[in-house]
């Protein structure tokens, strides 16, 4: 209607991964909490299986404890 120029949505520069060394090197960037919280993200789509047995990733808990993330069963932890 007034003549504006249409502009080109451009991806935002967060989305733009053009090497997946990339994303080595945003994940070594984070520190634990961040890591914790991307593998809270992950982990629906994990099945973890020892000694025959398996775990889903979303039926686990992930914590940082000290300099390590430690998971454990949730149905364990509510057993506690």
């Amino acid at each position: 209607m007034f003549n504006k120029k249409e502009t080109k949505k451009q991806t935002p520069v967060s989305y733009e991964i053009t090497h997946p060394s990339e994303v080595v090197d945003l994940f070594g960037k984070l520190n634990l909490h961040h890591q914790t919280a991307l593998l809270r993200l992950i982990s629906r789509n994990l099945v973890v299986t020892i000694n025959g047995e398996s775990a889903m990733g979303y039926e686990m808990n992930f914590e940082v404890n000290g300099a390590l993330i430690e998971a454990d069963n949730l149905d364990q932890t509510s057993e506690s």
